[in-house]
């Protein structure tokens, strides 16, 4: 009987810290909020908005060209000859085009701007949440701000699996 005791105490006792290590601890955070209380933020989005200002004058000075342009073909294309008055609107046509290519190129130049003063940013603010996650035990934290996942401990992709048991061969 003190057998059967000692060995339901035991097994009791495995249990307990078998649960107890295996226990999934959720965290969350709102990481937009953690972004704009880093300091660096401000200085990125003040090296953004002054690349972005230099962008916005460049494009005013081509359509000040092109408003220059156009008052100037109205103001004279009745005195204009006809090959005079198609050299004009060529040209009118070719600064719009420059002023749409422009601006195309201008927003990729500031999406791949965004990306450069950001980056640093962001990976520090997931170093600092994957530190604070292993360091307190958090198995998985999910973003508040966006609802997704920031960190989770190295899992197996169980795909291939659940493929095999559909019978999916690709």
């Amino acid at each position: 009987m003190k057998y059967i005791l000692l060995t339901i105490a035991s097994l009791a006792i495995f249990t307990s810290s078998l649960s107890a290590q295996t226990k999934t601890k959720f965290g969350h955070i709102d990481s937009q909020a953690l972004l704009e209380a880093m300091p660096e933020k401000a200085a990125a989005d003040k090296k953004l908005e002054e690349f972005a200002a230099t962008l916005e004058k460049q494009l005013g000075a081509m359509s000040t060209e092109w408003e220059g342009k156009v008052q100037d073909y109205r103001a004279n294309e009745a005195v204009m000859s006809d090959i005079i008055a198609q050299t004009k609107a060529e040209e009118i046509q070719n600064l719009e085009q420059r002023i749409q290519a422009f601006q195309q190129n201008a927003q990729q130049r500031l999406a791949k701007e965004e990306g450069t003063v950001y980056q640093p940013i962001l990976d520090k603010a997931k170093a600092s949440i994957e530190k604070v996650a292993e360091e307190n035990g958090y198995s998985y934290v999910f973003d508040t701000s966006s609802g997704s996942l920031l960190y989770q401990p190295e899992s197996d992709d169980i795909l291939p699996l659940v493929k095999t048991d559909l019978g999916i061969t690709q």
